[in-house]
């Protein structure tokens, strides 16, 4: 056998114990990061090289709680990573929960888990959405009170992102921030 053969199977086999493991089915997983199920079939098998695609590997190494680097088909992505202090502060709370993230994905409807290991691997921010952010808190059990200052923040790189000079209009973001406590009564 080759070395590139060894670390295929390496791969592939790390991937059939965590499956085995964490008693995740090989259906929710493909949900979780995106793919069908024939492609995760094809991830366990050993006759096929183990994926290389960047965005994969790191979907499966969030699921699976892990660096991507562990992976030896693992190249560094260019893509930039996000630095979302709302996202980091909700990873805390997992943590101090003591849910891993198959546990966490499990808590969110199927057609929503690949979208939160994405925002846990670094390439989506933390909603907008207030509705979908207060969702994810619900199961993180935050409260509105604890997000609600990393939402505003998000909300007005948003806002300057799309031409809004903060200076100018200051008033204006004030107001319309003091509305939005008010109606979430904050």
């Amino acid at each position: 056998m080759t070395p590139s053969n060894l670390t295929n199977l390496d791969s592939s086999q790390r991937l059939i114990d965590f499956l085995e493991s964490t008693n995740l089915h090989k259906k929710d997983f493909a949900e979780m990061i995106g793919v069908t199920l024939s492609y995760v079939y094809s991830l366990i098998g050993a006759e096929v090289s183990f994926s290389t695609r960047t965005t994969t590997l790191e979907r499966i190494a969030v699921v699976m709680g892990i660096d991507p680097q562990s992976f030896p088909e693992y190249k560094h992505s260019d893509e930039p990573r996000l630095l979302d202090p709302g996202i980091q502060f909700l990873q805390a709370k997992q943590a101090e929960l003591g849910l891993s993230n198959v546990q966490l994905l499990k808590k969110f409807p199927r057609n929503q888990r690949v979208e939160i290991v994405d925002m846990w691997r670094g390439s989506l921010p933390m909603p907008l959405d207030w509705m979908q952010l207060h969702a994810i808190c619900d199961i993180l059990q935050v409260k509105k009170e604890a997000i609600y200052p990393y939402w505003e923040m998000r909300m007005q790189q948003y806002l300057i992102s799309g031409g809004m000079d903060p200076l100018s209009n200051a008033p204006l973001m004030q107001s319309m921030f003091n509305g939005i406590k008010g109606f979430l009564k904050l």
